[in-house]
């Protein structure tokens, strides 16, 4: 078997794993959360008899170990069960209500990517090939400024200037399905703006220093000695050697576009589904907020054995640490 593959299928292997343990913790984490869940949805003035019912109907009354049981089934199955809020008037799915809000979490997590990754590889690449003058510094500055102020405070105040004080977007991003593309892409601008800010910052300075550290190489001094441009060098001999780290650092960026954009989301009134699991933490809602959790988790995983994958089939001797 070529030692590629193998690594990759040891890899996904520790990712099932991995994934495993995390649903465990998932389930657990909720489990020893203080408070009866029938009584928080029922209300203060529910009889101990509508509660016992609602227990039973929900499934709450068995034991927690075959909770998980039937809870991980579903999931392998993809069901993820019923939603609790729902059981008053209808039956409700938990992928009616997480599809549609992954579906444009992934929109904006995808419009973010097109966005800030050539963005970030160019301002990395740019900074190193023009390195300590003032086009790398004033870069430098920008960047760590947007990374150091927090996510809703950038978000605010992009809505006050971009929005509010000069109405250029929407300060809302209220999408809905049947929306026409750019209309789409118009009410996302803020929150795509705010999230490029944010990441950007990590994988400039992550390009940057990967490439200044392979331009002292003794094949980078051949290279200028043949008389190679500052440009080619960068381009032809010294990024290639570089995606290993870069890889790393974007494939964790894009993890946070999906899992870290609660706050973006919630500021900006984007129905994703960072927006679903906050509603579903505030209602109780335990199989949404299990399938959110669940669903964060399996990006990440995915994301991180994507970046191991590329820096492998980048960097052969990775294979070999010995």
């Amino acid at each position: 078997m070529h030692p590629l593959l193998r690594t990759v299928l040891q890899r996904l292997g520790l990712g099932l794993i991995t994934l495993f343990v995390v649903s465990l913790i998932i389930f657990s984490a909720i489990e020893f959360l203080p408070g009866d869940f029938a009584k928080a949805i029922l209300g203060q003035s529910a009889t101990p008899e509508t509660v016992a019912a609602f227990q039973k109907e929900i499934g709450l009354d068995k034991p927690a170990h075959e909770r998980y049981l039937n809870w991980i089934g579903g999931v392998l199955q993809g069901d993820f069960g019923s939603s609790f809020s729902s059981r008053v008037g209808f039956r409700r799915s938990v992928m009616e209500i997480i599809g549609p809000r992954l579906l444009n979490t992934l929109f904006l997590a995808g419009i973010t990517a097109l966005v800030a990754v050539p963005l970030a590889l160019g301002l990395g690449l740019l900074a190193a090939l023009y390195r300590n003058s003032f086009f790398d510094r004033a870069v430098n500055a920008v960047t760590l400024t947007t990374i150091s102020f927090p996510e809703f405070f950038v978000a605010y105040i992009l809505m006050l200037f971009l929005a509010v004080k000069f109405p250029i977007f929407h300060s809302l991003s209220n999408v809905t399905a049947d929306m026409p593309f750019f209309e789409r892409l118009q009410r996302t601008a803020l929150p795509v703006l705010t999230l490029t800010l944010i990441i950007v910052a990590h994988m400039m300075r992550m390009t940057r220093a990967a490439i200044i550290s392979l331009l002292a190489s003794p094949y980078i001094e051949m290279a200028r000695l043949k008389g190679v441009s500052p440009g080619q060098i960068i381009l032809r001999h010294a990024l290639p050697n570089a995606w290993a780290p870069i890889a790393t650092v974007i494939a964790f960026n894009m993890a946070y576009l999906i899992v870290g954009a609660v706050v973006v989301e919630v500021v900006f009134v984007y129905p994703g589904v960072g927006q679903a699991m906050v509603d579903a933490v505030r209602s109780r809602d335990i199989p949404v907020v299990q399938a959110c959790a669940l669903i964060f988790a399996v990006a990440y995983i995915l994301l991180n054995l994507l970046a191991d994958i590329i820096s492998i089939a980048t960097n052969p001797r990775l294979l070999h640490p010995r």
